[in-house]
C-alpha cells in the first residue's frame, strides 16, 4: 500500500503558492513528451502519443517502472537541481524544510531523509524536475518516448534494440539519477502485451486504443464488490454508488477505440446482477447513437461521449459530466484528431 503525506492546512497553502509561481517558470522548460502533472496535458495525450509511435512502425516497447520513485528521490540531488533554477536562498531553505518535515503516524513523528511525500501540491512539480534529466537524456539519444510521472515507455523497431536501450537507460537511472528500476515490472515486449496508463493497443496495420485486460478485471471486481447482495444497503444506495463509479470510469476509458467492449460491459452488469433499473439511473458505459445532438455538441464531447440532455430516446444513457475535455483547444497528433476524446476529468475511483 502506497502511503500519502498530507500536509497541514498552512503547509498546503504555502506549498500551493510556491507551486503556482514555480510552475509558470519551469513548465515551458520541460520536455514536450512529458505529460504528467502539467497544465493542459493529460494521460489521454500520453496514450495518443504512444499510439502514434506504434503506428509509425515502432513495434517494440521498453516499459520502465521506477521502484518506489516518490519514496526514493535523493534530497541533495534534488536541491542541487532546484538551486540551478532558483537563486533565492530563502525559498531554497523553505523547500528543503518541506522535504525534511517528516510525517506523523499513530502519534509518532518519523523523519524523512529521502523522497517527496505524495499528497502535497509541490510534490508533482518536484518529481517532474527530477525526471526532466531523464527526458533530456532520451531526447539527446534520439529515442521515441513518452512519460507520464514515473511511467516511461520508449518505442523502438526491434527487440535487440530494445534490450540494448533497456540496459543503457537502466544504468543511467541507477548511476546518474540515484533511482532504482523495478526489474520485475520492467520489460521489453510488444505494445499489445503491455499496458500504459490503463490502456493497451491492438495489433495489425490499424492500431487502435483498447482497454487493458487488467483494467477490465479491476472494473469487474469493483462492480462485484458494489453489487454483492450481502452488503446490507438499499438498492437506491447501490445504484448511486454504481452510477458514480461507472461515470468516472467511462469518462476515462471512453477514450478507447473499441466501443464494443463498453457495450459488452454494460450488458454484463445488467445481466449478471439483474440491475435493469441501474441503467436508468445513468450507469451505462455504452456509446449512444445521438440523433438530436448538434454537430457542435458532438465535437465537444466526441463520438463516444454520451450526452443525456440531448438524447431523450435512451434514458439509460450515461449522464454527461459537464467538464470540458482538456484535449480540446490543445495541439493534437493525427491519431487524436481521428477520434475526438471524451472528458477525463471525472472522478476515477
Amino acid at each position: 500500500m502506497r502511503k500519502l503525506g498530507i500536509p497541514t492546512v498552512l503547509d498546503r497553502f504555502v506549498q500551493q503558492a510556491v507551486m503556482q509561481v514555480l510552475q509558470r517558470r519551469w513548465n515551458p522548460t520541460f520536455s514536450q513528451y512529458s505529460y504528467g502533472f502539467r497544465p493542459r496535458r493529460s494521460a489521454h495525450h500520453a496514450v495518443a502519443q504512444a499510439q502514434q509511435y506504434i503506428a509509425q512502425g515502432n513495434g517494440w516497447v521498453i516499459d520502465l517502472d521506477l521502484e518506489k520513485f516518490f519514496d526514493r528521490v535523493n534530497h541533495d540531488k534534488l536541491m542541487g537541481q532546484i538551486a540551478k533554477r532558483i537563486e533565492d536562498k530563502r525559498l531554497l531553505k523553505l523547500i528543503r524544510a518541506f522535504l525534511n518535515a517528516g510525517a506523523m503516524e499513530n502519534g509518532l513523528v518519523s523523519p524523512s531523509v529521502e523522497g517527496t511525500p505524495q499528497g502535497g501540491p509541490l510534490s508533482p512539480l518536484l518529481s517532474n524536475l527530477v525526471l526532466d534529466e531523464l527526458d533530456r537524456e532520451l531526447e539527446h539519444r534520439g529515442h521515441r518516448f513518452v512519460r507520464y510521472a514515473d511511467d516511461c515507455n520508449i518505442y523502438v523497431r526491434s527487440e535487440r534494440a530494445g534490450q540494448r536501450v533497456m540496459e543503457s537507460i537502466s544504468r543511467f537511472i541507477t548511476q546518474k539519477l540515484k533511482l532504482k528500476v523495478n526489474e520485475a515490472k520492467s520489460a521489453v515486449a510488444r505494445p499489445q502485451e503491455r499496458k500504459f496508463l490503463g490502456f493497451s493497443f491492438t495489433a495489425g496495420p490499424d492500431i487502435k486504443r483498447t482497454i487493458a485486460p487488467k483494467s477490465l478485471e479491476r472494473f469487474k471486481q469493483r462492480i462485484r464488490e458494489t453489487t454483492r447482495r450481502a452488503k446490507g444497503v438499499s438498492i437506491k444506495t447501490t445504484m448511486a454508488e454504481l452510477a458514480k463509479y461507472m461515470c468516472g470510469w467511462r469518462g476515462y476509458f471512453g477514450f478507447c477505440e473499441t466501443p464494443e467492449v463498453l457495450i459488452a460491459l454494460t450488458r454484463g452488469v445488467d445481466r449478471s446482477h439483474s440491475l435493469g433499473p441501474v441503467a436508468i439511473a445513468g450507469c451505462s458505459l455504452a456509446p449512444m447513437e445521438n440523433t438530436k445532438a448538434s454537430p457542435s455538441s458532438t465535437h465537444r464531447t466526441g463520438r463516444l461521449g454520451a450526452i443525456a440532455q440531448h438524447g431523450r430516446s435512451r434514458p439509460w444513457t450515461l449522464a454527461y459530466c459537464p467538464e470540458q475535455s482538456p484535449l480540446r483547444g490543445t495541439p493534437q497528433c493525427p491519431l487524436q484528431i481521428a477520434r475526438s476524446p471524451v472528458p477525463d476529468r471525472c472522478a476515477l475511483a
